[in-house]
């Protein structure tokens, strides 16, 4: 279909949407012509210049020893195992890249060179160079799944290794100079705490949806009343319990940081959730599904394991990245109760006498990091489902 066919059809079919279409238009271009002329001529971007590393990495040690060569080597290490991931998943396309992934490479490209100028010469470099690590490693991926048809299903197992690998680099220990859990600060910490909470409130929530519909009555009745309880109580107020009530109960020497006990907190909260969600996918399986199962010989757990748990959660995919996205723009949350994540670093930038008043360059900084992160995981969850 040809561009002036497509417009008709889509935007000037009749009178009134050709009328809406007008009328959106000029919106548009009222909201943004107003946007352009203030980012090019009123706001001030050196507060994005000149605290760039802050947002990124917080206050992770660089002295006495700067140990922000581990940031670079993590990064490395997940730019290189994604690049590997996308050549053994696509090992079947004619191509890695089509004219849609040069124009996004390009992309990508000319944002790591633009970093050059607020990030340095030398970040600009090392960008660059993921950039090339990423294209080879998906080269390597996708001839190495060619050889070994098998290899995409252990991908998850390698991840999971993978994340322990990232977490001794960034914390240290066994051999390198330790790093408190607490010291971590700024995007890396909401990265973290997203990562993880998205982790272990998947099985969670798995559980509470099973237990809810068990034919156990103690194990329905605890697991309704976990999740309408949890249901019933802000996110907020869950963080503040976990931080302020959790270390009243606990001795002193086993109190946890208060990362994790934030982590604890957003695990709590979103597996009651998580668990709502997996139950309206249990509930879409029909009967002649268990019937089915049994009639072959399956016990109930290899039938929940291998029918049932698949074809539920395939349904409900959308639903359970919604609550994965929901879940990590609620880490902003962690700046109201002491931890420095991203939000609470940008706070702390516009404290500085010498930023204040520059809100709007700041938090619209931030919301393009939290929108690229979650259109991210809304782009992939489409492709999984697609699939």
């Amino acid at each position: 279909m040809s561009p002036g066919k497509w417009l008709k059809k889509n935007l000037f079919s009749t009178w009134y949407n050709t009328l809406l279409t007008i009328l959106s238009l000029l919106f548009i271009y009222w909201m943004g012509s107003g946007l352009i002329s203030w980012a090019f001529t009123q706001a001030q971007w050196t507060v994005i210049d000149a605290n760039f590393r802050l947002f990124f990495v917080g206050r992770y040690p660089v002295r006495p020893v700067n140990l922000l060569w581990r940031i670079w080597t993590n990064l490395g290490i997940i730019v290189g195992l994604g690049g590997f991931s996308w050549g053994v998943l696509a090992k079947d396309a004619t191509s890695l890249f089509s004219r849609r992934i040069l124009i996004i490479l390009a992309i990508v490209a000319a944002t790591c060179a633009a970093i050059a100028i607020p990030g340095g010469i030398e970040s600009s470099i090392i960008l660059l160079d993921m950039l090339v690590l990423l294209v080879v490693t998906a080269i390597a991926g996708k001839k190495l799944g060619q050889k070994f048809p098998n290899l995409a299903g252990w991908l998850p197992l390698i991840w999971l290794l993978t994340f322990f690998v990232l977490l001794w680099l960034l914390l240290g220990g066994l051999g390198l100079k330790p790093v408190k859990l607490d010291s971590l600060s700024g995007f890396i910490l909401t990265i973290l705490v997203a990562v993880v909470s998205i982790i272990l409130c998947f099985p969670f929530g798995v559980l509470l949806a099973l237990g809810r519909q068990s034919d156990l009555l103690i194990i329905r009745w605890l697991s309704i009343a976990y999740i309408e309880i949890i249901r019933g109580i802000p996110l907020i107020g869950t963080l503040f319990m976990a931080q302020v009530m959790l270390p009243l109960v606990l001795p002193v020497d086993v109190r946890p940081d208060r990362v994790v006990r934030a982590i604890a907190g957003m695990i709590i909260y979103s597996s009651a959730y998580l668990a709502e969600n997996v139950r309206g996918g249990l509930q879409s399986i029909p009967r002649g599904q268990y019937e089915a199962a049994k009639a072959v010989g399956l016990n109930p757990t290899l039938t929940l394991a291998f029918i049932i748990l698949p074809q539920a959660l395939k349904a409900v995919i959308p639903s359970i990245v919604g609550q994965f996205i929901a879940l990590f723009k609620d880490t902003s949350l962690l700046a109201i109760v002491g931890l420095v994540d991203l939000l609470g670093i940008s706070q702390s930038i516009l404290a500085n006498p010498k930023y204040l008043g520059r809100y709007g360059e700041v938090y619209l900084f931030v919301s393009v990091i939290y929108w690229l992160c979650c259109y991210s995981m809304s782009l992939a969850s489409r492709k999984l489902e697609h699939k």
